[in-house]
């Protein structure tokens, strides 16, 4: 999934295309004389869905399942990062829950903050890693380079062109002194097929990985220590509004302000939608996840009326 590079903020000229183009068939209905349900909110919402960001396509299309069995009616758009923000000012969409902060779409946030109403973090531990298998003798990056041979002296990457990619052989290799160590450059679905092999054969691997990202609820494997922090910190992924999202929908509102997901929660989801049913129905997936979490939607309702 990183191979969306986690510096990618500047516009580009096809999407702003593609924005005006949402926005010229866009219809400017009054919300005052639109349908309501008996919670007060209008029955209609739009999803405006990052392409490519898996993490806020699960949480988008849990969202849509939960809403349509509350009797709305839920339209999800898949776009790049910029068609979303520029269509939730500009009406097209209504949400959009995969808002990261405060790095990755810091220039998003300066460019259509005041257009836009924050309804709440749910995740707050987004971050780029190097992983290896759960039973690797090896805790932290730092101790990497004098363990090289307990991983096949190598670190297996992702695509060229991806932030991670950018990040580990710029500030990560020379920081923590791995120079001596082979950096494979490969695709994510290369790396994700040895990590799968490497831990199925209970071997030891390392390779680069970010979170959310379901390999941690498929693989036993878990983080290197970053004394150094040179992966960056955590950020927080945010849901967000259209201007007058809460005063439109004050019942969903309150549910995206309380909603939350963990690890687990997350990992699993993710899971279930990219790994085992390999992205083919979203919202068969998020349906899945729920009958497997029965007590999620009413834990929801009742942390929102807390």
């Amino acid at each position: 999934m990183f191979n969306r590079s986690t510096h990618r903020t500047a516009l580009v000229a096809g999407s702003l295309a593609v924005a005006l183009g949402l926005a010229a068939c866009s219809s400017d209905s009054d919300a005052s004389d639109a349908p309501r349900l008996d919670n007060g909110d209008l029955e209609t919402i739009s999803i405006g869905v990052h392409t490519g960001w898996d993490e806020g396509i699960a949480v988008s299309h849990l969202f849509k399942v939960m809403l349509e069995d509350e009797g709305y009616t839920v339209d999800t758009t898949e776009a790049e990062a910029g068609v979303v923000y520029t269509g939730l000012t500009g009406g097209d969409f209504d949400v959009n829950f995969d808002m990261w902060l405060p790095n990755t779409h810091e220039d998003y946030l300066k460019q259509y903050g005041d257009k836009m109403e924050m309804l709440g973090v749910w995740y707050d531990d987004a971050k780029l890693t190097i992983a290896v298998n759960e039973d690797s003798p090896i805790t932290s990056l730092d101790e990497l380079a004098a363990q090289a041979d307990t991983v096949g002296n190598r670190i297996v990457g992702i695509e060229s062109g991806a932030g991670l990619t950018r990040v580990t052989q710029d500030d990560v290799i020379p920081g923590y002194g791995l120079e001596d160590m082979e950096f494979i450059v490969s695709s994510t679905p290369a790396m994700l097929a040895e990590l799968k092999g490497a831990t199925d054969a209970g071997e030891d691997i390392a390779v680069t990985l970010w979170r959310p990202h379901w390999a941690y609820d498929a693989y036993p494997v878990r983080d290197l220590e970053d004394p150094k922090g040179l992966l960056g910190e955590a950020e927080e992924i945010n849901s967000v509004g259209r201007e007058d999202f809460a005063k439109d929908y004050p019942t969903a509102a309150s549910w995206i302000g309380a909603f939350k997901l963990t690890d687990e929660q997350l990992f699993s989801l993710e899971n279930i939608m990219f790994n085992e049913n390999n992205g083919s129905d979203p919202d068969a997936s998020a349906k899945e996840w729920l009958e497997q979490n029965p007590t999620f939607v009413d834990d929801l309702k009742a942390a929102a009326d807390a």
